[in-house]
């Protein structure tokens, strides 16, 4: 083998290597994700009392508690099978966006089985566009929520002062703060996944990539329907052959 060829043969292996770790890196990423995405939706500390405010409690998505004045306990309603329990139209729309961000990420980790079938770049695109999709739900859900804070359930709670976007003596809980942080996460994990998808044709040889009507490329792995692709993109070294 020449001195170049060699030279290319270990850049390339390299390549492949350092692809394949991110990659590892980004599905543990977003399998943390997809359990933050979670707790944010189920948890009922977006909102919360302060040394302020005339009754103890706090608010989530679906779920709340407000004190008892007199008696000091939480009494506790809220569900999201039961839109009758939810106390504003606004929590209802930020549930239902937040819930299909969940979702949506929750339905990328199934796509991974897709990596035994298909090619790896469009499986990394199609995890991408849904990780970009989560994220745009978060937001919109995290926009729309202070707009139920004039209900009569939060007023009760956080004072007379309190308005649509205006919390009067309450404060924002860790939840919500989060649903704010998972923003930036999802946003990080669509780019990096479709940074990933847009590199799996550069992990295959310039010898071993299929031109021609009459070319093929034998790897043992079946196609996935886009661009004529073997899922071995990612897997340059394992007897592969073309044959004309």
């Amino acid at each position: 083998m020449l001195p170049a060829q060699e030279a290319a043969k270990i850049y390339h292996t390299n390549y492949v290597r350092n692809a394949r770790a991110v990659g590892v890196l980004w599905t543990v990423f977003t399998i943390t994700f997809a359990v933050i995405t979670v707790v944010i939706f189920i948890q009922p500390y977006w909102i919360g009392d302060s040394v302020n405010t005339p009754q103890a409690g706090y608010f989530g998505l679906f779920h709340y508690c407000i004190g008892n004045a007199l008696t000091s306990e939480l009494t506790c309603k809220g569900s999201p099978l039961d839109f009758g329990s939810i106390p504003s139209g606004a929590f209802k729309t930020a549930m239902f966006f937040v819930g299909i961000s969940m979702l949506l990420v929750v339905a990328s980790i199934v796509c991974f089985s897709l990596f035994f079938f298909c090619n790896a770049g469009s499986v990394y695109k199609i995890c991408a566009w849904m990780q970009l999709a989560s994220s745009t739900c978060m937001v919109i859900g995290c926009m729309i929520y202070p707009d139920g804070w004039d209900s009569e359930e939060v007023k009760r709670m956080c004072g007379q002062r309190t308005d649509k976007y205006t919390l009067g003596n309450c404060t924002v809980r860790w939840a919500y703060i989060l649903a704010i942080i998972s923003i930036m996460d999802s946003l990080i994990l669509s780019f990096l996944a479709f940074s990933l998808g847009s590199r799996q044709d550069n992990l295959l040889p310039q010898d071993f990539q299929v031109e021609g009507k009459g070319t093929r490329l034998e790897a043992g792995w079946h196609n996935c329907g886009t661009g004529g692709e073997g899922r071995g993109g990612d897997r340059p070294d394992e007897d592969l052959h073309v044959e004309k």
